[in-house]
């Protein structure tokens, strides 16, 4: 291919992309479970980062010590509202530049330009970054989803400076608990304003889980939030649309914005004799895209951990009071457990996403978005629908998924894992990095969305989730076949590991950080080729339509009947007699 065409390629992708993503504004799906609602007394913090083809990377932004009166460059994130090619932020990169660390040094392309600044602080903290802020090396964890709400699609300014995902970053920056982290966003957005879109984000140390939601302002005010604790024992799970309803001045386990009354009463969203404000009624049109697209996860997620509330997958509208805050789970729920909850696909249910004409004949559950689907920000209940596809918690866009794990028993070093899977949910493996490491296996922080390329883990995993498309339920069952027991071994080498980590750093914690880095960098890379290997046995396995094996090349699978006879298999040329016209 001639440079030129390149060329063209890569600013076309650029640009579709663009559109494709703000279309789907990062839909993503997040969640909390309490250490007593865990067998292991662990906190766990979920997310998916549904973007299509963002950003793929994960990157460790090392500690640092700062200058006393420097500042902090606050960035644009294109998750918000799409690229601002002006601030050098793109969806398949997000940052460039060396404040990061040296993770994100490129001196070869433009450079990001911050918004604006902040003090700085004489210490940061090191943590792991991706499209959003996820962990820091005190266990402090977050996740993150986009919401429907009045305000969107604010662009950034002075009065407008941040967004959550540099809120998130910050708080990583400089915070250990899941309270100083609320409160110090809170003050961030009272003090300089925040745009983009609505947002949630969950945030939890080991001991304490907390979920923060905010609004974008406008010309009158710069952005409003409101913030609830998650009781011990209990979960949340949040897809695109707030989750938090009264909000009480008198409740020692909610913080809000002071001007939030303020603010609703002059917009016209709530007046005092309304008794106590509604937060999700206030400011929002309810759910997100299209119905049921964010509450039917909500529901799928708590049936599957509570299934004694016998809640229905059918409300009344987006406003319904019938998902409760939180839920206490039927049992505690193992580790196990948390990593398939983003893998479902509404298995065994009247959604099932592997069954009907659309899943074709080998029970393909991924449903292709096209220019035809309700997207945006905001779903007007009254707006018409042509029709639309159920919402899974596992999506085929989906860039990566995570589930942090913070062990308050540990040091903080060893305690906090974070589990990271590259692209679809269902199709990963999650790979387990201590915080305590201070480096990446360079498979999972090489990626362009671009350009294919054989030295990136995303597209060792992306290649598998599309390969499946030819015959999920053949290639899916592969994929567990070596999924589950890679993650099991990873099960008992992190058991290994902790007891390992654990002598070494109450004799020198300079030693610990080696054999974790060592540890994290080698689980990864061993991950990393073994989806490799497996790929490159997908492609000769179904070849041509067929099974092939070693010694039986092409043996023939074909369709199953019960498909065969919704198909014009069943009219096809059995005779040379012209069929008579329909």
């Amino acid at each position: 291919m001639k440079k030129n065409s390149v060329k063209k390629w890569h600013i076309a992708t650029t640009l579709v992309t663009g559109l494709l993503f703000t279309s789907q504004a990062l839909a993503c799906t997040t969640f909390i479970i309490t250490p007593g609602a865990t067998e292991s007394g662990a906190m766990y913090v979920g997310h998916s980062d549904d973007g299509h083809l963002n950003d793929p990377r994960l990157v460790y932004v090392p500690a640092a010590d700062h200058q006393p009166g420097s500042t902090r460059p606050v960035y644009f994130d294109a998750t918000s509202i799409g690229e601002l090619p002006e601030y050098g932020s793109f969806v398949y990169r997000r940052y460039t530049g060396s404040d990061r660390g040296p993770g994100y040094i490129n001196t070869r392309v433009p450079q990001s330009k911050p918004v604006g600044f902040i003090p700085q602080v004489a210490h940061t903290y090191a943590y792991f970054d991706g499209n959003y802020g996820i962990m820091n090396e005190h266990q402090l964890m977050f996740g993150e989803c986009t919401n429907g709400t009045k305000m969107g699609n604010v662009k950034p300014s002075p009065k407008h400076l941040f967004y959550s995902a540099e809120l998130a970053r910050v708080a990583l920056e400089r915070c250990k608990t899941a309270r100083e982290a609320v409160e110090l966003i809170g003050h961030l957005i009272d003090t300089y304003g925040f745009h983009g879109t609505g947002e949630t984000l969950p945030v939890a140390d080991p001991k304490e889980g907390w979920l923060i939601e905010m609004v974008p302002g406008d010309d009158s005010f710069g952005g409003l939030w409101v913030a609830q604790r998650i009781p011990d024992g209990e979960m949340v799970v949040s897809a695109n649309e707030l989750r938090i309803r009264e909000v009480d001045p008198n409740n020692p386990d909610q913080l809000f914005s002071p001007n939030l009354h303020k603010v609703a009463q002059a917009k016209g969203w709530w007046k005092p004799e309304d008794g106590q404000l509604d937060w999700l009624r206030a400011v929002s049109l309810g759910e997100y895209n299209h119905p049921y697209y964010s509450l039917r996860r909500v529901w799928r997620v708590m049936d599957k951990l509570a299934p004694s509330l016998h809640l229905s997958p059918w409300v009344k509208d987006g406003y319904t009071r019938d998902y409760p805050f939180t839920i206490t789970p039927d049992h505690k729920v193992t580790r196990h457990e948390v990593l398939h909850l983003l893998r479902d696909h509404y298995e065994g249910t009247e959604f099932d996403m592997t069954k009907g004409v659309a899943a074709g004949p080998f029970g393909v559950p991924y449903r292709y978005l096209g220019p035809y689907e309700s997207a945006g920000d905001v779903a007007d209940p009254k707006a018409h629908h042509d029709g639309a596809w159920q919402r899974p918690l596992s999506v085929y866009y989906c860039t990566y998924s995570f589930i942090c794990e913070g062990r308050s028993w540990l040091p903080d070093a060893i305690g906090g894992l974070l589990w990271f899977g590259l692209s679809k949910p269902s199709e990963t493996a999650y790979t387990p990095l201590y915080v305590g490491t201070t480096k990446i296996a360079e498979p999972y922080s090489t990626a362009d969305p671009r350009y294919y390329t054989r030295d990136s883990a995303f597209w060792a995993f992306n290649f598998v989730e599309n390969w499946a498309a030819i015959n999920y339920s053949g290639v899916h069952q592969d994929i567990v076949d070596v999924r589950d027991p890679l993650e099991k071994e990873h099960f008992q080498a992190v058991a290994q590991a902790d007891k390992e980590a654990l002598s070494l750093f109450k004799q020198n914690p300079a030693a610990a950080t080696a054999y974790l880095t060592e540890f994290s960098v080698n689980t990864a890379q061993n991950v990393f080729e073994t989806w490799q290997n497996f790929a490159d046995m997908l492609i000769v396995k179904y070849a041509d339509g067929g099974m092939n094996y070693p010694g039986e090349l092409n043996h023939k699978v074909g369709y199953p009947q019960e498909w065969l006879k919704t198909t014009s298999w069943v009219n096809g040329p059995t005779t040379y007699e012209q069929p008579e016209a329909k």
